[in-house]
């Protein structure tokens, strides 16, 4: 009898297919394969099971319905396919078989390898950089849409402006976005953008193959977008769909509709938001005019205490009575200093030499020097000297004949 205790432990099939599919699934974890497609199953479940095959070898492959669904074609028997996914063993029929999560026409294999060399190259150049990504305006003015002019993508994308933000003004800038002249017309477009005046772009496309898609692949593109003065948006083909210019563009879009979402902002939300201002700013306005108010009120209330009115009223009542007062001095003044004017006037009569000839004397005086000199003393004077007699209608040149000192008037007694 055999002695198992000399050979490795026994294995249940179970033990031994989790094993082997441990292995396989740790020393394969990603692999791309080319083949055959055949024996192709869609069951109700949405999966997809088929065998890939070429000439000396097949291998069981699935693909879940979460993955195929972005696949934009169906494969049939017969279809050469390129596939990425993870090798796995099944172990309920100890099948070794693919996981597949990609799919395409084994036609691309050339391109995606240029694919993923510009993109490794343009990622080393540091244009993909997070630090370049610019943000989009909050409030743009004028979109420059870079795109098919009968494509749907255009149509999705005026749809959704019109019902998100109609006010943005839209500059289509037309291309053919596959084929010969494509690269041409995009290049020309991104070069139009200043003049366009444009504060926002988007180039767009709806989904296809890769090869469809591959004038947004091109490095000339690529460059071009990146030097783009403006930001940029890049919403082309499906959201499984990745380009060049998804990378270089300062934000990616899934779909050309959501391009256009994250470029506009909703109008009900904009204008739920200028609602929300305009409250702000009459409230601040109420509350200012409410303040103003009281402070009115308070000024009012100590205009009040103080009554300026009454104490203005105080003070000219105050004036008329100062004013009455000094007009009355003044009056008085004016008719006492009149009535000293006419008593000295009085007096000045009394005392002038003029009333003197008045009453019948005369003044006599004689030229002495050019100026004339009164005569007050017959003992001044001297027989034949020529004197001028003044009296009060004229005067009289007269002579003297002699000098009588002993015939004067007799002297009034004093007061």
């Amino acid at each position: 009898m055999l002695d198992r205790s000399q050979h490795h432990p026994v294995l249940s099939v179970s033990a031994l297919a989790r094993a082997a599919r441990l292995l396989v699934e740790e020393h394969f974890p990603m692999v791309w394969v080319e083949g055959e497609v055949s024996n192709f199953r869609k069951p109700a479940s949405g999966h997809w099971y088929f065998t890939l095959k070429d000439d000396t070898a097949q291998l069981r492959c699935a693909m879940f319905a979460g993955r195929n669904r972005a696949v934009r074609f169906t494969p049939r028997d017969g279809t050469q396919v390129l596939l990425r996914g993870r090798v796995s063993f099944y172990e309920p029929r100890g099948d070794f078989q693919l996981i597949a999560d990609h799919l395409e026409p084994a036609g691309e294999g050339a391109l995606r390898a240029a694919f993923e060399a510009l993109k490794a190259r343009l990622e080393g150049e540091g244009l993909f950089a997070p630090e370049r990504k610019r943000p989009l305006p909050a409030l743009p003015r004028r979109l420059a849409v870079i795109s098919s002019a009968s494509g749907a993508a255009l149509r999705d994308v005026l749809h959704v402006i019109a019902r998100r933000f109609p006010v943005l003004e839209v500059i289509l800038l037309p291309v053919a976005v596959q084929g010969d002249n494509a690269e041409a017309e995009v290049l020309d477009a991104l070069s139009r953008v200043p003049a366009a005046a444009a504060d926002v772009v988007l180039i767009t496309r709806r989904g296809g193959s890769l090869e469809d898609l591959w004038t947004f692949n091109l490095e000339s593109v690529a460059r071009a977008l990146a030097a783009c003065p403006v930001p940029t948006v890049s919403a082309v083909g499906h959201q499984t769909d990745f380009t060049i210019t998804d990378f270089v563009a300062d934000l990616r879009a899934p779909t050309p509709s959501a391009g256009a979402e994250l470029i506009t902002p909703d109008q009900a939300d904009f204008l739920t938001h200028l609602q929300r201002l305009n409250e702000r700013l009459q409230r601040g306005m109420d509350y200012g005019l409410e303040r103003r108010q009281r402070s009115l009120a308070a000024l009012q209330r100590n205009l009040a205490l103080l009554r300026p009115a009454q104490q203005i009223a105080q003070h000219l009542e105050r004036l008329r009575r100062v004013d009455a007062a000094l007009r009355g001095a003044v009056g008085r003044n004016l008719t006492a200093q009149s009535a000293r004017a006419s008593a000295a006037a009085r007096t000045l009569q009394a005392v002038s030499p003029l009333a003197t000839l008045g009453r019948g004397y005369t003044v006599l005086t004689r030229a002495a020097g050019g100026r004339r000199q009164p005569v007050t003393s017959a003992a001044d004077t001297r027989a034949g000297e020529t004197l001028t007699a003044h009296l009060h209608d004229g005067a009289l040149d007269v002579r003297v004949e002699s000098v009588d000192d002993d015939n004067r008037l007799p002297r009034l007694p004093d007061a």
